[in-house]
């Protein structure tokens, strides 16, 4: 394994090492999914305090996309993307050892910082090391392997959380990412990681004033859509336990369900990515986005015994929308400054991240938890329009693309 992955080429080096990362760095974050209807019941919460715990951390990965996005540039991406994985495994450590909610929640703040580095950082390496051919199916791929961390969190939830609790599930997966993102750093020699050479062009890359403004025009609209999809992608995956916790599912069959759900979004962006080098990025939208608010009603009504299926298309939907969008990013602004970019990009769907939970939350005490899965599931279905109107941004590019094909 290791004469293979020296012997790789530089592409496909860059590509193991950024999916590596994103396994620890999704696995940290999805770990408090299957958690919280334990954490709810072991510190007597609200579901709206429930949605703010998320919220926090999941929104604090979001503060230093950008900062980590311009030092990118300078440092390249190789110790950024450890150290940032150590700061979230340390986190979990915080986390585990927080006797009441407000240290908790200012644990979770802390220790998700961390996360910045992930998303902005492998997504420009890839894109730039693939960026001739594949590029979309290369980003899918490392969006692809996220997932597959988020597969192990129930894992991870169904082994330790009903014998030793929530805390010492935290403290184990924190310790075990301390313990790999220090052996990982000797592959540094290994990992050929180039830094990207900044322009300093007032126009990068040749492009007039106005091809700069519409490609920025592209890109404010796709980080729009954006931000509607991981809206919808968290509240989905914070309140669906709590649908299945009121079906009377048990937390070992509540820990199936969700590794269902976070395989069929592995499967889903893996898919995504390729059909993304193929098909138009609306198309993706309409399909993914239209089955996820499709599951969403469907998930109130569903038995208990039936709920595997919907599990794994509700997870494609969820996420298969991503890996269009993140390699989207890629039309719209040059390689040299693709880690800022990614940073913005990242951070602006971080709004959605951040407000979700919270209104859903607050939808769920004041009225109802069905009522809630009610509007989630419009919300979604919002998404179709609201995508049109990348087309008059993406078909230009597309044109562009024909004719020197």
């Amino acid at each position: 394994m290791v004469a293979f992955f020296t012997r790789a080429p530089r592409a496909r080096r860059t590509l193991i090492f950024g999916s590596t990362m994103h396994v620890w760095s999704d696995l940290f974050f999805a770990l408090m999914v299957p958690l919280l209807p334990i954490i709810k019941e072991d510190m007597d919460l609200s579901f709206t305090e429930v949605g703010l715990l998320r919220s926090v951390f999941n929104g604090a990965s979001g503060v230093l996309q950008i900062p980590a996005g311009f030092l990118a540039e300078s440092v390249g991406e190789f110790w950024m993307l450890v150290w940032g994985n150590i700061w979230v495994s340390a986190g979990l450590v915080g986390m585990a050892a927080s006797p009441i909610f407000i240290v908790l929640l200012a644990a979770s703040a802390i220790g998700g910082l961390g996360g910045g580095a992930q998303h902005p950082l492998a997504s420009s390496m890839v894109s730039r090391a693939y960026d001739d051919r594949g590029r979309s199916t290369a980003v899918g791929t490392v969006n692809f392997a996220g997932d597959l961390g988020k597969m192990v969190a129930p894992v991870m939830a169904g082994l330790f959380a009903v014998a030793l609790g929530w805390r010492a599930t935290m403290f184990i997966v924190g310790i075990a990412g301390l313990v790999f993102m220090f052996a990982s750093m000797l592959t540094r020699r290994s990992v050929d990681i180039g830094r990207p050479v900044v322009q300093t062009a007032e126009t990068p890359e040749g492009l007039s004033e106005s091809e700069n403004k519409a490609q920025m025009a592209g890109f404010i609209t796709l980080s729009g859509v954006g931000v509607l999809d991981a809206a919808a992608r968290t509240a989905a995956l914070v309140f669906l336990p709590f649908v299945m916790d009121a079906k009377d599912m048990g937390a070992a069959q509540i820990s199936v369900m969700l590794f269902l759900l976070f395989a069929g979004g592995a499967a889903g962006k893996f898919v995504c990515g390729w059909l993304g080098d193929r098909f138009s990025t609306v198309s993706i939208i309409w399909g993914t986005k239209g089955l996820t608010a499709l599951m969403l009603f469907l998930s109130l009504i569903t038995p208990p015994l039936a709920m595997a299926p919907l599990m794994v298309l509700t997870g494609i939907g969820l996420n298969g929308t991503s890996s269009a969008l993140y390699a989207t990013v890629s039309d719209f602004v040059p390689a040299t400054r693709r880690a800022r970019f990614y940073g913005f990009y990242y951070t602006t769907n971080e709004i959605g991240t951040v407000i979700a939970p919270l209104v859903y939350g607050l939808v769920a005490d004041i009225f109802s938890l069905n009522t809630t899965m009610i509007v989630m599931g419009i919300a979604t279905a919002a998404i179709l329009p609201a995508s049109l109107t990348l087309r008059k941004h993406l078909e230009p590019k597309a044109k562009a693309d024909a004719s020197t094909g």
